[in-house]
């Protein structure tokens, strides 16, 4: 079989290379070039700097793979980094790292796999794959501490046919053992926490540079419209900042919703946060149909949260409400909602805004949002 696998310089992709050419297969090894400065310069930070595409052709070197660099910066800005900013300016907090495998790495590579023949694509991701009865799931990683299954629930039957995540049975210490075992020089790498086309600065600096009318300065207000201070612009906050916020009340306040029609940020206090569920727009499912029953579900509104259960799921005129059994805190629009059932991704959309929230979220802020 014909593997396509996606080097990105780290040690999980490094060893989910690896453990294909050791099942025999016909391995490939690319790296994507996703980002590049204003001047041309690449990354400094995150992943796809240029020691990372080293490390990943000393890798395949090690394996005995061929190697190539595939640029995709132009689908990169365009599907990834224009919609951070302006998802950004319009007071939504977006996931890039979703966003960047549904346009590029589940799109863009998966069919460059195809037109060069192979028959799967690889990568170093913490989640599974399983095939029962001729349908395709999408399971959460063993390593649950390291399970990225949220990130993927774009995929359906036809990605998932022609993915694998070899790394996603092992724990992370596992995957480390065996890349030291194989000599790979990625065994003791530390992961990326950095967005690379933001690198080691900040993304405010970054929208301000792409998106300058973003950054009107506004109102600070607190539930009842009072003006506590002011900001300079909507998209240096995010809902849930408690740090950062510039002004001084005697008492923790947290953002409980952007406003940016009013250029207003508005604050509460911690329960202030609490919602009963959330809108969701986009929702894909990853069987190609909602799940006929509706219990034991369960969801999860950002990357580190804890799957909280679902008291119900309906479909409405834009999107789908989700309620939650017990109220969420920090529901963000832009975020991704992942459906789960047990270990199973069911599917995921993007939040919109949240529903029963105590501040009451106001009719403008939620068009714009």
């Amino acid at each position: 079989m014909r593997v396509l696998a996606a080097l990105s310089g780290g040690v999980d992709s490094s060893v989910a290379a690896a453990r294909m050419v050791g099942e025999g297969h016909e391995v490939i090894g690319v790296t994507m070039k996703l980002w590049e400065g204003p001047g041309g310069e690449a990354p400094t930070a995150g992943c796809c700097t240029v020691s990372d595409a080293e490390d990943a052709r000393r890798v395949a070197g090690v394996l005995g793979i061929p190697y190539y660099v595939l640029d995709y910066t132009d689908e990169f800005a365009d599907g990834v980094v224009d919609r951070f900013v302006a998802d950004y300016a319009a007071g939504r907090t977006p996931n890039p790292c979703i966003e960047c495998n549904r346009t590029v790495k589940f799109d863009r590579l998966l069919g460059h796999a195809e037109e060069l023949g192979c028959d799967l694509l690889v990568t170093g991701h913490y989640a599974r794959v399983e095939e029962r009865g001729g349908t395709w799931h999408l399971l959460r990683g063993v390593d649950r501490s390291k399970d990225q299954s949220y990130v993927l629930t774009m995929l359906g039957q036809p990605e998932l046919a022609r993915i694998r995540f070899p790394v996603g049975t092992m724990t992370k210490a596992e995957t480390r053992a065996e890349a030291a075992a194989v000599g790979l020089r990625t065994a003791d790498k530390p992961d990326s926490q950095d967005i690379c086309f933001v690198g080691q600065g900040d993304y405010r600096d970054l929208v301000r540079r792409l998106a300058p009318d973003a950054a009107e300065p506004g109102d600070v207000v607190d539930l009842t419209g009072e003006v506590v201070g002011s900001h300079g612009g909507v998209m240096d906050f995010t809902v849930g900042q408690r740090r950062g916020l510039g002004v001084s009340v005697g008492e923790a306040r947290y953002v409980v919703e952007l406003r940016p029609d009013r250029r207003e940020v508005v604050l509460g206090r911690r329960d202030d946060l609490a919602s009963d569920g959330a809108l969701v727009e986009g929702m894909t499912w990853v069987s190609g149909e909602p799940p006929v029953a509706r219990d034991g579900l369960s969801a999860k509104i950002r990357y580190r949260a804890q799957p909280a259960p679902v008291a119900s799921m309906r479909h409405v005129t834009d999107g789908w409400e989700v309620r939650f059994e017990e109220a969420e805190p920090a529901v963000a629009p832009g975020q991704t909602l992942a459906v789960y059932r047990d270990e199973e991704v069911l599917g995921g959309g993007i939040i919109r805004r949240p529903v029963g929230q105590s501040s009451g979220w106001s009719s403008s802020a939620s068009a714009a949002s």
